[in-house]
């Protein structure tokens, strides 16, 4: 099975967190935190259509700045979800800076910003290049089951976590996976082309088994259809698994209320990306920080049966020490 999302962490352990999620075929890209992009390839930048941020945290959102500059003078509309007071936040990073000469630019870029509450509220404003990103179209909304995205192959969800502030947890969910058999396809005679993901959507999208689906290709200067009922295809050409899931989780104090949260988002997570700031002996110092030991984070990914975990945002203090923060997660992942 070919995975539809490719995540990697876009510093190293040590650096400021952010994980950016490559979205195959469609040439776009998640990115959930924004600290330092600044040595991250920038058509890999450009790709990113949605940004979660799980606070605003110098080294969770200082790469907001490059991100912008990046993307002015481009047809482009980025979508950033964020917690309690991040619609003003955007706003005010914004208008710190002078925007006189905008209307040289060809494109409208913009940059539509949410922020969610806990009870579940949903505040959302648009800011225009053009226009000098003034704050425009403020709306309200209410979210469901923390769900902040949900498109046709995938959805976003988060937990609220308690960092002394609100801190989001994100968890990405592929709804299910199409595979294409292909050796299959050739058992009957049909041919690889668009009709394909015009397969997948029709599955994704629940449509009756029984209903005929129109194969179409062109051959020599013609074009050919056959209906075939999406039963039998769905039968013969088609692979469906359930899809990955990816969840992020980072600045959380160690709480039962966080550590039950945690355990729900994650649940049966392919990856599992968290925080794993200090070692275990330190773990009063991580309760004052509002952080997670390394303990402590390999025991939630247990608890939510987490397959892969990759731990990051660690302290300074163990620079060179990495592999002890790694021991002792994966020690109480099967203790």
């Amino acid at each position: 099975m070919t995975p539809q999302f490719h995540p990697s962490l876009i510093n190293s352990p040590f650096g400021d967190p952010g994980l950016f999620v490559d979205i195959l075929f469609e040439r776009r890209a998640l990115l959930f935190d924004l600290g330092d992009v600044s040595r991250f390839p920038t058509r890999k930048l450009l790709r990113v259509s949605q940004v979660f941020v799980s606070h605003t945290h110098v080294d969770h959102f200082i790469g907001f700045d490059h991100l912008v500059r990046l993307c002015l003078g481009r047809d482009k509309r980025l979508q950033m979800f964020g917690p309690p007071g991040f619609v003003a936040q955007v706003g005010h990073r914004l208008a710190s800076y002078t925007w006189n000469l905008v209307e040289n630019y060809p494109t409208d870029f913009t940059v539509i910003a949410w922020e969610v509450h806990p009870d579940g509220r949903a505040l959302a404003a648009e800011f225009h290049c053009l226009r000098g990103f003034l704050a425009e179209a403020e709306r309200e909304f209410t979210i469901h089951e923390g769900i902040l995205l949900d498109e046709e192959t995938f959805r976003v969800r988060t937990a609220f976590l308690d960092h002394r502030i609100t801190s989001l947890a994100f968890t990405l969910e592929e709804k299910q996976h199409v595979n294409i058999m292909k050796d299959r396809l050739d058992q009957l005679g049909l041919p690889v082309g668009p009709w394909l993901a015009e397969l997948k959507r029709a599955v994704l999208g629940g449509k009756e088994d029984e209903l005929p689906f129109r194969v179409w290709w062109r051959k020599g200067g013609t074009d050919r259809t056959l209906d075939i009922p999406l039963s039998v295809l769905k039968e013969q050409v088609l692979r469906i698994v359930p899809g990955q899931k990816i969840t992020y989780v980072t600045d959380a104090v160690y709480t039962p209320a966080n550590a039950e949260r945690i355990i729900e988002l994650a649940r049966d997570s392919d990856y599992l990306f968290i925080e794993c700031t200090f070692l275990q002996q330190e773990a009063e110092r991580a309760f004052a920080r509002c952080h997670l030991t390394a303990h402590q984070a390999g025991s939630l990914a247990r608890a939510a049966g987490a397959i892969r975990v990759t731990p990051f945002h660690m302290s300074p203090r163990y620079q060179g020490m990495e592999q002890l923060l790694v021991a002792e997660l994966e020690q109480a992942r099967i203790d």
